[in-house]
């Protein structure tokens, strides 16, 4: 007898529900979807990190070149910068929920940002660098958590991870290009650096300018009745347990992940010739732009452990590449890794605060989240710059590969990320 097909079930007739609904979330239809507002958040990022990136790129040679920094001064100098945004991030988010408005809030962290960046070419010593990497990471401290809640605030949560990925995929393509005009610029201006750095200046001025004239203050849905008062800080009670297990999270897999400044000094320690180093960073935003939107829309439908366990797993390999690295070309290799691991990851974990957090807290919620981060940096920058110095360049990198192990074991021990469906 020729066998016959069974009829479909009812979990037949839910998969082919949910791959439709996963063909529908991955067309160019939700693109169209997305809030206006998000897309001019995205290409406010996109103008302020070509801006960044720019400097970061050059900095850290700027430093040990012709400053004179060693490699601790170096890994505390960008340890404390990146732990200054988290910290700022707190008050900043919980000013735009205390007020209810978010977007004054974000334009005058970018403001901050553009006001720090002729700090750089001006820089006679390391203290120079120092007070322009803490005003520039205080900008970023202060437009990063109302960004982050602004953009949950105008998005439903259907496209959470699709807002998300596309501004963080926008970001990413800022931060290459940012290297890539540095490499341009040095070649042209026959590698000085200080000239180079003044041209950051100009697309931190138009990222303001920007976002101060696209961006609308969203109107809110009249409050619960125990939300329509201010929020106080005692408010933080009220954050659930859920989001808490976020943080905890978020704070383990960023001990695994130091300052990206020290992918550009191993790439100038295997020999790349000092022109080409920002060629790095270009390097690991082109996998982190190409990543990050897929990567988010995935995570509007996949468990957020089927997406961590992938991005950690990546970082090992990243770190243990890098650590063997000794041709430029490896090191490109490794960075490329690092900047896919960087696209799995960053957006799904904001998604994971947003969705866990109430929206009269949200931007409370992911200033915390970013303040424990950035102390998990900064102790993973110091560590670091430590091992690079006392140990081997190798060594730094072989630290982070085991965090990364660690991050991994207690995904595979603890099954259900809270947030999860």
């Amino acid at each position: 007898m020729t066998p016959t097909t069974p009829p479909p079930g009812p979990s037949d007739d839910r998969r082919a529900v949910e791959t439709r609904e996963w063909l529908d979330s991955s067309s160019p239809r939700t693109l169209r979807a997305l809030p206006g507002g998000i897309w001019a958040l995205g290409f406010g990022s996109l103008f302020m990190d070509a801006s960044s990136e720019l400097v970061h790129s050059l900095v850290p040679v700027l430093m040990t070149s012709v400053l004179g920094a060693g490699m601790v001064t170096v890994g505390l100098i960008e340890g404390v910068a990146e732990a200054t945004a988290s910290i700022t991030k707190v008050f900043s988010g919980a000013l735009s929920d205390y007020l209810r408005k978010r977007k004054w809030v974000v334009v005058a962290g970018y403001g901050l940002g553009a006001i720090a960046k002729p700090l750089f070419p001006l820089a006679s010593s390391v203290s120079w660098v120092f007070v322009g990497r803490f005003t520039d990471r205080i900008g970023k401290g202060i437009r990063g958590a109302p960004r982050d809640a602004l953009i949950a605030d105008i998005t439903p949560p259907e496209l959470r991870g699709a807002a998300y990925g596309l501004r963080q995929a926008l970001d990413s393509v800022g931060a290459f290009v940012g290297p890539l005009l540095a490499i341009v610029l040095m070649a042209s201006m026959a590698n000085d650096i200080r000239a180079v750095l003044w041209a950051a200046v100009i697309p931190a001025v138009i990222a303001v300018v920007l976002l101060a004239v696209a961006i609308r203050e969203p109107e809110h849905a009249p409050h619960p009745a125990d939300e329509r008062r201010r929020v106080t800080p005692t408010d933080v009670r009220r954050l659930s347990r859920a989001f808490w297990w976020v943080v905890l999270l978020g704070a383990v897999f960023t001990l695994a992940r130091f300052s990206e400044a020290f992918l550009v000094l191993r790439a100038q320690d295997v020999g790349l010739a000092i022109g080409y180093v920002p060629a790095v960073m270009v390097v690991m935003n082109v996998a982190y732009a190409g990543i990050a939107y897929p990567a988010g829309r995935a995570a509007d439908r996949l468990r957020p452990r089927t997406l961590l366990m992938a991005g950690v797993g990546i970082l090992m390999v990243a770190d243990v590449i890098l650590a063997a690295a000794t041709t430029p070309a490896h090191v490109f290799i490794g960075t490329a890794c690092w900047g896919l691991h960087m696209g799995l990851t960053q957006g799904l974990l904001s998604k994971l605060v947003a969705d866990t957090s109430a929206a009269a807290l949200r931007g409370t919620a992911f200033g915390i989240f970013n303040i424990v981060s950035g102390g998990a940096q900064l102790l993973a920058s110091a560590i670091a710059g430590a091992l690079w110095s006392t140990i081997s360049p190798s060594a730094t990198f072989f630290a982070g590969a085991l965090f990364a192990t660690v991050t991994m074991t207690g995904l595979i021990a603890y099954r259900d990320v809270r947030g999860a469906r």
